[in-house]
């Protein structure tokens, strides 16, 4: 089928793995030159919980505000513009000198990244069948993870040869490429040149989210979207993963070189581990196995809540981080725990475009991002000042934990059947899933 149909949506899935990898290179440039800043700009565990969190801010604060941008005039220049203005940003912080320009480059770079996810689920949903909706989710998903595989230790080497702000110049050039790239190759499928006759009407009848604007208008959407527990509960579910995820990807590094003793590079190859095994589980159960699973004839809802919901309890593992003082030990949980945090995520970035009402999946998915990522400001803010207080990261690995047991019972008895759900601005023969 995909000889005769083509691969051209496949190209698509490709450039938005190539730009999450790129987006998180600059996320994680300031949490493995953390100990260098910190000692260079004689910052506390607290001041740099601060600092880690100031990205978060404007990226979670405008995640509804850039759903409906998205929604309203599409993908394509929402993140033309979001590329060239978070490679600015990236740049600002390797030449700017003092906290406060620091934190105004980390308040630029959120802006300009907010679209990031919120795009590339709406893309996802504008170019893919729902039989390969998992699996093609899971390749801009397990980009987040695969960027730390490969992101960590370019970056570390570029600290330790240049200092910490070598780091922020070469993922400052990446960004730059990717905006370039982005600028030539993305097209919305109505305006695709290479996208044959075959392929159109295969996306489209296997059901694929129609491009344009929803019905009704934006701003009503909204409004019923958030009276929807559906909506709600996947919300709050995927919030309690975000916390898990933003305290790993802000304070993994940082835990390692101040608790564990570590340089900034033997920081970044321990940190390679869990990533490896995150972007493996991603891909392959997040992915694969959801629309394999699905295709040959399971109840779509119960596989993935399923499977949603034995990711965030594999989650749970990074508790155990509080009852060791070995390294290898600490990272044996955070590898478990990682693992089904990674897995959990695709499906969870998938529900967007399952359940939204015609034009409104960048509403829903930027009304998810937008409280999981209150939880990326939360989970460093929280974990910087537990460090602190306590001399020790463990309570803050514990605290992880228990908000994920609050997702579980949120994707349990509030999410309910994964279907579309049908806004009262959508006429009766509109097409349900």
């Amino acid at each position: 089928m995909e000889r005769r149909v083509g691969r051209v949506r496949w190209g698509i899935a490709l450039l938005l793995f190539i730009g999450i990898v790129i987006n998180y290179f600059d996320r994680t440039n300031l949490s493995v030159a953390a100990k260098p800043m910190m000692q260079d700009m004689q910052l506390n565990t607290v001041q740099f919980g601060f600092l880690l969190s100031a990205f978060a801010w404007p990226y979670a604060l405008l995640q509804i505000p850039v759903g409906a941008l998205l929604d309203r005039i599409g993908v394509k220049w929402v993140s033309r513009v979001g590329t060239l203005l978070w490679s600015i940003a990236t740049f600002m912080t390797a030449v700017v000198s003092g906290m406060g320009l620091i934190i105004f480059s980390r308040i630029l770079l959120g802006i300009a990244e907010a679209p990031a996810f919120p795009s590339a689920a709406k893309a996802t949903g504008y170019w893919f069948p729902l039989q390969e909706r998992s699996l093609a989710t899971s390749s801009f998903d397990a980009a987040a993870k695969f960027s730390n595989v490969i992101g960590v230790p370019i970056v570390a080497i570029a600290v330790v040869q240049w200092g910490w702000r070598g780091g922020f110049w070469v993922t400052g050039i990446l960004s730059l490429m990717y905006a370039v790239l982005f600028w030539i190759w993305y097209r919305d499928p109505k305006e695709s040149r290479y996208l044959s006759a075959d392929e159109r009407e295969y996306i489209r009848s296997g059901g694929a989210q129609e491009d344009g604007p929803p019905p009704g208008g934006v701003m009503a959407n909204l409004a019923f979207l958030l009276g929807q527990s559906k909506v709600w509960g996947l919300t709050i579910g995927f919030a309690a993963y975000g916390y898990a995820f933003y305290l790993l990807l802000t304070w993994l590094p940082g835990y390692l070189e101040v608790q564990m003793h570590m340089s900034v590079l033997k920081s970044g190859l321990y940190t390679i581990i869990p990533w490896v095994f995150a972007t493996i589980t991603d891909i392959v159960i997040g992915g694969w196995l959801v629309d394999r699973l699905i295709k040959r004839g399971y109840n779509s809802t119960r596989v993935r809540k399923s499977l949603l919901i034995a990711g965030m309890v594999m989650g749970m593992a990074v508790g155990g981080v509080a009852f060791t003082s070995n390294p290898n030990v600490a990272i044996v949980w955070i590898t478990i725990g990682l693992s089904g945090l990674a897995f959990s995520a695709p499906i969870g970035w998938s529900i967007p475009a399952l359940i939204a009402p015609k034009g409104t999946v960048g509403t829903v998915g930027s009304i998810m991002n937008f409280v999981n990522n209150l939880m990326g400001i939360l989970a460093p803010i929280v974990t910087g000042f537990i460090a602190g207080g306590t001399g020790s990261f463990g309570l803050a690995f514990l605290v992880a934990a228990v908000v994920l047991l609050i997702g579980i019972l949120s994707y349990v008895f509030l999410l309910g059947q994964i279907e579309q759900l049908r806004s009262p601005y959508e006429s009766s023969t509109s097409a349900t899933r």
